[in-house]
């Protein structure tokens, strides 16, 4: 293996397809917007149809819709023609991907489509095409070449129309107001999902799991709670509950350096008055960037009325998922 032909040839497939996605640019256009408005318009699904490698971008571009908030479907053209138009309702529209614009698959299932009166989308390579002639809206997604140096295996041009059906469903998600909280809807199985939808009320302890003291308490009871409850700390309340500040383990160890005497300390005398809170509606995620923040593993958790509402620690994070 010559390496430095090698590295040669993987430079000129990126520089090549690179350059089919910056011909792409001028293409964003009227059809383009038109093609937009009717996606927008479409009170059923989009249905994506493909054949062979155009098949596998279709797959990609119908999971990027659906999960940026245009529901989507992919449909084999072959299978189409066995029963599967009856998956194609009257308030869809039809999103058909064909590089040579003269897809057998495609072809034999046009009049069907016609038919049922849907708009048809096509993402050709021939404008000129019989598909891209049928179609409502024709958006051109034509290369100059392919990156592969035969000129046969569909290279830049799938990477041209896949970036394009990502210009499409950007453009779709930005038009529907389409929010990270909506997106995290859509994937509420994954980290991300998790991150976006989990709140700091979802997970934190609450009741007697709640490690809390007095501050006229003796230190020496508060280190059995402490370890009791084991979040490296003790959060110190009132007789309201409103939170008056914290007692942790750095604290202790301050506490130790002094040489005081846990039989006869008072927590008042040692506690960090005053700490940071979150709420129970904050997202998990935002108190995970408190800890981290303020360099601490645990945050009592004050409700709507000022006291306090539970307590939420790194573990408790970690195991959510969420960190």
């Amino acid at each position: 293996m010559n390496e430095s032909r090698v590295r040669e040839l993987g430079i000129a497939v990126l520089e090549t397809e690179a350059a089919a996605i910056r011909e792409l640019i001028a293409r964003v256009d009227e059809d383009f917007a038109r093609a937009c408005g009717q996606m927008l318009a479409c009170e059923g699904r989009i249905v994506v149809l493909g054949m062979g490698k155009s098949g596998h971008i279709g797959g990609k571009l119908a999971a990027t819709l659906a999960s940026t908030g245009s529901p989507a479907f992919f449909v084999h053209p072959g299978e189409a023609s066995h029963g599967d138009m009856g998956m194609i309702t009257g308030r869809d529209l039809v999103l058909a991907i064909s590089n040579s614009g003269e897809t057998d698959e495609i072809l034999t299932i046009l009049p069907l489509i016609k038919r049922l009166g849907v708009p048809l989308i096509s993402l050709t390579g021939n404008p000129r095409s019989t598909i891209a002639s049928s179609a409502t809206v024709n958006l051109d997604v034509s290369v100059s070449k392919e990156a592969c140096p035969l000129g046969l295996a569909p290279t830049a041009s799938t990477t041209a129309t896949l970036a394009f059906g990502d210009a499409l469903a950007i453009a779709l998600l930005e038009s529907r107001n389409f929010t990270a909280d909506d997106f995290a809807r859509s994937h509420p199985g994954g980290r991300l999902g998790r991150r976006l939808l989990l709140h700091v009320g979802d997970m934190m302890r609450t009741g007697n799991d709640i490690p809390k003291s007095r501050s006229e308490e003796p230190l020496k009871n508060v280190l059995v709670k402490m370890s009791e409850k084991g979040m490296g700390l003790t959060i110190v309340v009132d007789e309201h509950d409103a939170v008056l500040g914290v007692f942790t383990d750095g604290d202790l160890r301050r506490a130790m350096d002094r040489e005081i005497d846990p039989h006869k300390v008072r927590l008042a005398e040692v506690m960090t008055k005053g700490c940071t809170t979150v709420s129970p509606d904050q997202l998990a995620a935002e108190a995970l960037h408190l800890m981290e923040e303020r360099r601490v593993n645990a945050l009592p958790v004050v409700g709507s009325d000022g006291c306090l509402a539970g307590a939420v620690g790194m573990h408790d994070l970690l195991r959510s998922g969420v960190a």
